[in-house]
């Protein structure tokens, strides 16, 4: 049903500011600044060797705008979305639909490159509560057109999303959905003793969606938290974003094995950011 986690979305009030922070963190220059005027927002958008990280802000009045301007208005700039990318978006809304699930039929979407007046298609399916789960989430296939691609990442850049960080309180719920519906491979399930939490990796596409579930009694929900980023050389990475005025911590063993990580402070427009080279 899933093939990929397709993007990210990163809400912001200033993409400008925003687009000259992540171009700072990311280490290269994004490959698209469009607008949706239907949805009245504007975008820019970095790309990577497994997904790709949109910065939406609003610009106009529409639906798309309404979204990040109540998110901001809430919460401040910050990690808002979580797209999931489908090969078949028809046979997926029809597998859904025979599940019992009540959900509209996929949308058309439309997007246009302000600086090179390109234009890609798409179809959206926006998912029901039930599986959404508090987390703004939809699927998405790609119809016509294509973000350019890097053949190669310097040492010091990013080149793909390692993780994604989810906060649950109901981890039997969140497998039943991601599991058991959306057919995502559920590699781990342990309980971690000194944080008193239930950690769940789920992995696809090259990359980890990791849930730690906090139990209350609350109903059940689910929170988008924070992304993990994959370096070649985290030294390299590290003086780079020193050398661009990031406060970034200092390198540590990760708490994987043949890891080091080290954690950016500042620019992420909330969004809690470590880096992460596999050893």
């Amino acid at each position: 049903m899933i093939s990929s986690i397709d993007h990210l979305i990163i809400a912001v009030k200033d993409i400008n500011e925003a687009e000259e922070n992540y171009r700072k963190i990311f280490g290269k220059e994004p490959v698209w600044k469009g607008e949706h005027k239907d949805l009245g927002t504007t975008n820019v958008i970095f790309n990577f060797k497994n997904t790709y990280c949109e910065l939406l802000s609003a610009n106009g009045d529409g639906l798309g705008a309404a979204l990040v301007n109540n998110a901001i208005k809430e919460n401040g700039d910050g990690l808002i979305g979580l797209v999931f990318g489908t090969n078949n978006i028809e046979r997926t809304f029809l597998k859904l639909k025979k599940l019992g699930y009540l959900i509209a039929e996929p949308t058309e979407g439309e997007g246009r490159d302000v600086e090179t007046k390109k234009i890609r298609k798409w179809k959206n399916l926006f998912l029901s509560p039930e599986l959404s789960r508090g987390i703004f989430s939809f699927f998405i296939e790609h119809t016509e057109g294509a973000l350019p691609s890097f053949d190669k990442y310097p040492k010091d850049t990013i080149n793909k999303l390692d993780h994604v960080v989810i906060n649950t309180n109901d981890a039997d719920g969140f497998i039943d959905i991601y599991r058991d519906i959306f057919n995502i491979r559920l590699a781990l399930d342990k309980v971690i003793e000194h944080w008193k939490s239930r950690m769940l990796f789920f992995r696809f596409n090259k990359t980890t969606i990791e849930v730690i579930e906090r139990k209350n009694e609350d109903t059940s929900q689910d929170s988008l938290w924070g992304l993990a980023w994959e370096v070649e050389s985290i030294e390299e990475t590290h003086k780079r974003l020193t050398k661009e005025g990031i406060d970034i911590t200092p390198i540590k063993d990760g708490i994987k094995e043949n890891t080091l990580v080290a954690t950016i402070k500042s620019h992420t427009h909330n969004v809690p950011t470590l880096l992460i080279e596999n050893t």
